[in-house]
């Protein structure tokens, strides 16, 4: 066959399996929940705010009581009653002082929390157990993690209204209970799941439920649930707690810390750029040059002075002098001191005391008086070899 019938049945081919495809393939499009991205992903009460600020309310979301209104409104999720106890009567002055405190079943140290509100939780399991100090309230193993069912209100303790009210994401086998007067009851088949009752001047609601956080807001009835739990009025300030989402450890060092990590990194950057392998020396190095001779008698006689090697120094001065003597004075060896130095002064423009002094120098430990006199004796040793020179020079 040629290549064109080749690609001719190829593409015939081809035809054939599309519309094959085509018959035993069905095409949908299907809905697809994305993750939350921004302030979403890091603010499980972000739904419920953006729900509260439409409705007039102001909110924001803490990770610690700071000073909110006296009549403002106090959402915790997450929270440990009794972690610090200077924290825990704060939250409690408040809300005796005429604050609304709204908390759900992710309680932490409830017994604690229970002897303050008057408020507890009960279950079939806990009727023989009152050894719950820090129990966790939620979602128990063995217990359906995600329920809808519809609650019935009741007001003021009294009769039970027909309006159905539709809660999700609650632990079936659980309710609540007070021994207080509740002024506000959501009841299901099992018992209440929601209370309010009067602290002082405020009210304490709680939810056996986690209805604010995530995407439960927008479950079930939970937008309206959180307007009655939160007795909520255009104006409020609706303070969102949780411990849970705290930011990092790196977060936190470098809001409160970021100075001193900038001037340690410039540090450590520098530290690392000095003891780091460089190219080249940092000073060129030097050629190697032979010295001159004076150069190394000078030298030879700065380390004799430096080393106590002063009356060395001095004794070769004075041996120099004699041998340059000697072939100009005869008999100089003969003479005493005072002889010689009249004999050299006659040859030289130094005077007889001062040549004497420099010959019988005694004191070997003035540094100064050891120049003098070395300088003295080579200078007239010098001037004794010129004058031979120039002599004989002109005797040629």
């Amino acid at each position: 066959m040629t290549p064109t019938r080749w690609l001719a049945l190829g593409g015939l081919v081809a035809v054939i399996l599309v519309v094959v495809l085509a018959q035993f393939t069905e095409w949908r499009e299907t809905e697809q929940r994305l993750p939350p991205q921004g302030e979403a992903r890091r603010n499980p009460f972000y739904a419920m705010q953006r729900v509260a600020d439409a409705l007039g309310a102001r909110t924001s979301w803490e990770h610690a009581l700071g000073t909110p209104s006296p009549e403002g409104v106090v959402v915790l999720s997450a929270f440990h009653w009794n972690l610090l106890p200077a924290r825990q009567a704060a939250v409690e002055r408040w809300v005796e002082a005429g604050g609304r405190l709204v908390v759900d079943d992710r309680l932490l140290s409830v017994r604690a929390f229970e002897l303050w509100s008057g408020i507890s939780w009960d279950s079939p399991a806990d009727e023989n157990d009152d050894e719950n100090d820090d129990k966790f309230i939620g979602p128990v193993d063995g217990r359906a993690p995600k329920l809808c069912r519809d609650l019935r209100t009741a007001v003021d303790g009294g009769g039970l209204r027909r309006r159905r009210y539709r809660l999700c994401e609650y632990s079936d086998g659980t309710w609540l209970v007070t021994p207080k007067q509740a002024e506000w009851r959501l009841l299901d088949d099992d018992g209440p799941q929601a209370l309010r009752v009067r602290v002082g001047r405020g009210t304490v609601t709680v939810i056996n439920a986690s209805p604010f956080t995530g995407v439960e807001p927008l479950a079930g009835e939970h937008a309206r649930l959180f307007v009655d739990a939160t007795q909520l009025r255009s104006g409020d300030e609706v303070h969102f707690i949780t411990e849970n989402e705290r930011p990092s450890l790196l977060a936190l060092i470098w809001r409160y810390g970021a100075p001193v990590v900038m001037l340690a990194a410039v540090w450590i950057a520098l530290a690392l750029w000095r003891g780091g392998q460089r190219f080249g020396p940092l000073v060129p190095p030097t050629e190697p040059v032979r010295r001159s001779l004076a150069e190394q008698i000078r030298g030879a006689g700065h380390f004799a002075l430096r080393s106590g090697a002063s009356e060395s120094l001095h004794r070769a001065a004075a041996r120099a002098l004699d041998e340059a003597a000697q072939r100009r004075v005869s008999g100089f060896q003969a003479l005493d001191v005072d002889g010689r130095a009249a004999a050299l002064a006659r040859l030289t423009t130094f005077d007889v005391p001062t040549l004497a002094a420099a010959m019988t120098l005694v004191d070997f430990r003035n540094t100064n008086a050891i120049r003098s006199s070395v300088s003295v004796l080579e200078r007239a040793r010098r001037q004794l070899l010129t004058k031979q020179t120039g002599r004989e020079h002109g005797t040629e």
